[in-house]
């Protein structure tokens, strides 16, 4: 029996080996598509063959724009953001590390020195960095050219007025020259803008946050020219999650989720078959479905009835 086995074995060992020398290399047009992949996908396909490998290895295209987010967000480290991006062999051109709380100022300096040409830094909610180190890394960016184009900074905490104007003055982005529309909350959530730095002094709290305009042209508050009465954080300002749009208390619709809605966007939305309460679409994820039927229970709802 176990002679049986170890022969059967053998055989399959033989046929896979067989088929691998017969299969060759991967289909030359797969290497046209490696620098339009996600981080993960090329770190995933770097694990498939040797000819992957070795062409993702020799090639620095597609590790020339770097963005990390879920599921490597919270696994990046300092060494291995530094081993990443290396591979680009100091031509990096945009470092967007989203929510990665790893990642500290040694760590950000080090691919800085190391790739002098990044012209977009996009570090949101990395609470490992601080103020201080983000200077850092940004003026060592722009001692020697002004190309800088792009920082995202909302989430770093304990970022005062101070580090705002000093940040604005290394890289000569003035937050006045902008176009209106990219600080318009539907504007930032569903398209690329041409934002330089993503956040602003509040002028409802002068805090630094991100701050939106109300996207509603027909806003009340506008047509009384009260220009600034609806421009704030949102902290500051209750918006809708869906549009963007400033809201009063009485205006709000009830949703399933911590979320604001608007009247217009919460009887668009569909509701739990029990509650009567929508999701934005950003939590729909959240919703569990029912046998036999097209609608859907909330949490709470599938929590007290299952």
């Amino acid at each position: 029996m176990d002679m049986e086995i170890s022969h059967n074995s053998e055989k399959w060992e033989h046929k896979v080996a067989e088929n691998s020398e017969q299969s060759g290399p991967p289909h030359e047009a797969i290497f046209l598509v490696l620098a339009y992949l996600p981080l993960f996908e090329l770190l995933a396909m770097c694990k498939v063959c040797r000819s992957l490998r070795d062409a993702l290895n020799n090639d620095i295209l597609p590790w020339m724009n770097i963005i990390v987010k879920k599921p490597l967000s919270s696994r990046l480290s300092n060494d291995s953001l530094m081993k990443i991006t290396s591979k680009a062999n100091g031509q990096l051109r945009t470092l967007a590390l989203i929510s990665c709380t790893n990642i500290t100022d040694d760590g950000l300096q080090a691919v800085v020195a190391n790739n002098p040409r990044i012209n977009k830094l996009h570090v949101p909610a990395c609470t490992g960095l601080t103020p201080e180190g983000v200077i850092r890394a940004v003026r060592k960016l722009t001692e020697n050219s002004y190309n800088f184009t792009s920082l995202e900074i909302n989430g770093i905490h304990n970022i005062s007025k101070d580090h705002l104007e000093t940040l604005i003055s290394l890289t000569r982005l003035n937050q006045s020259n902008q176009n209106q529309d990219d600080n318009n909350f539907y504007t930032f959530k569903h398209k690329e803008t041409a934002c330089s730095i993503d956040v602003d002094m509040c002028p409802q709290c002068n805090e630094v946050r991100k701050v939106f305009d109300c996207p509603r042209e027909s806003c009340e508050r506008k047509r009384e020219r009260r220009l600034n009465a609806c421009r704030g954080c949102g902290l500051c300002v209750l918006r809708c999650k869906e549009c963007g749009i400033c809201v009063e208390f009485e205006e709000q619709g009830e949703a399933a989720c911590a979320d604001i809605l608007c009247i217009e966007c919460w009887l668009q939305l569909q509701k739990c078959s029990f509650c009567n309460k929508p999701y934005c679409k950003q939590h729909a994820d959240q919703q569990y479905s029912i046998s036999g039927s097209s609608g859907f229970l909330c949490g709470f709802c599938h929590m007290k009835f299952t």
